[in-house]
């Protein structure tokens, strides 16, 4: 398992839910944490590692010390935002690049914990963000669609690099082509 980098395509596949917590789950969480600590993000989701499911890991201090902080949600959804505000945002899927992003600045969240029980939340500021940056993944909403028009040509540069890179890849061989990937994706879609 690795963090997938755009232009792969299941950054852009809308996640399935997850409707079997068993073994395997739990495993794939568990990389997925250590992939989000390693890279020093503070959430995850499911389709930045090539799984199309409706999964993200989070720990908004980032500090893989303090795994009381870790949080792992299934199946999560925004019920209600309020407030905005613009702050600089990244994304492990576009390493090095930040911009500016408008989010809401609190929301109100649910999602399933691994026990198969409904949690809701209030969140708020770098948490919101966070919340609807992983959510916005799930759906195949990248920061890139988020940004302004300024920031959108600012970040226009890295974006295609990001994009050459990822073909060169392919072309190595390090990934099969697009329509290959997405054949994977739809038989682990057939897995959850």
């Amino acid at each position: 398992m690795r963090i997938v980098h755009y232009p792969h395509p299941a950054l852009r596949h809308r996640s399935q839910p997850v409707r079997c917590v068993d073994k395997q789950l739990h495993l794939q969480i568990g990389e997925m944490k250590e992939l989000m600590y390693k890279a020093k993000g503070l959430g995850l989701a499911a389709p930045q590692v090539a799984l199309p499911f409706q999964l993200l890991v989070m720990n908004v201090t980032g500090d893989a010390g303090k795994p009381e902080c870790e949080e792992v949600f299934l199946n999560p959804g925004i019920v209600e935002r309020k407030g905005s505000v613009e702050d600089e945002e990244g994304c492990l899927s576009f390493p090095g690049l930040y911009q500016k992003i408008r989010r809401a600045k609190t929301l109100k969240v649910q999602a399933y914990n691994l026990k198969g029980e409904l949690v809701e939340k209030a969140v708020s500021d770098l948490e919101a963000r966070a919340w609807q940056h992983e959510i916005d993944h799930l759906n195949g909403v990248l920061f890139i669609d988020n940004m302004g028009p300024i920031a959108r040509l600012a970040s226009r540069g890295s974006v295609k690099s990001f994009e050459r890179e990822f073909r060169k890849a392919q072309e190595k061989g390090d990934f099969p082509a697009d329509v290959e990937i997405e054949k994977i994706l739809a038989a682990l879609e057939g897995q959850t």
